[in-house]
């Protein structure tokens, strides 16, 4: 009997170190990027906020070829309470979108639901001021789900592919740890994890500090 408790343990210990195998090669040391509230908007939005024939203007590159536009707008909420100064992204897109906190939310007093970038059927209602006119939008506004962007070679290195959710723990003295991260992959990108402003306060991380794929779920 004790050989065959020996064989238990040793037989525990392999299979501990197996499981600790399978969760360490998904783990990837990811920087992070924080998510300022702003705006996607059609070439035909752009007109109507800012004059016929507008072109937004390039102030910083971003990933995917997408830019920080010089452009900004007002937001303004369901109860008349206003954001000033909403950055706009290039370049146009097929459907225009807001992306804010929840904090944002609050203070707009609008129901924005929880969602990944794109995905705004049935989402809150939103309208925007720019200098040369106004834009009302049913539906458009959300709070963008967090996300990590890496290339396909990336992927294949940590075992993940597109859609796949994971956990990350920060790479600081709090340690926090954020579940249901999802993976977004693409030839364009470049290895980073999105989270807007609430999450970058409560996590007590600035744009540039490093989080760790600790899991997949």
């Amino acid at each position: 009997m004790e050989g065959f408790g020996n064989v238990e343990q040793i037989t525990r210990m392999v299979l501990q170190t197996i499981e600790s195998a399978k969760a360490n090669q998904n783990r990837m040391t990811v920087p992070v990027g924080v998510s300022a509230r702003h705006i996607h908007l059609t070439k035909e939005d752009v007109e109507k906020l800012f004059g016929p024939g507008y072109e937004l203007t390039k102030k910083k590159e971003l990933m995917g070829g997408q830019f920080a536009a010089n452009e900004q707008c007002t937001l303004v909420g369901l109860k008349l309470r206003a954001i000033e100064n909403v950055r706009i992204l290039g370049p146009v897109r097929s459907k225009s979108q807001v992306e804010i906190s929840a904090t944002d939310a609050r203070t707009l007093g609008v129901s924005a639901p929880l969602r990944q970038s794109g995905d705004t059927a049935g989402s809150a209602p939103i309208a925007l001021v720019g200098p040369k006119g106004v834009l009302y939008l049913n539906e458009g506004c959300i709070v963008a789900a967090r996300h990590i962007h890496m290339t396909p070679e990336q992927a294949n290195a940590v075992s993940l592919k597109d859609g796949d959710y994971v956990s990350v723990r920060m790479g600081n003295e709090r340690g926090a740890v954020l579940d249901n991260v999802k993976i977004r992959v693409d030839e364009s990108f470049s290895l980073e994890m999105h989270i807007d402003t609430d999450e970058a306060n409560a996590c007590q991380v600035r744009q540039g500090d490093f989080a760790t794929i600790i899991q997949t779920i």
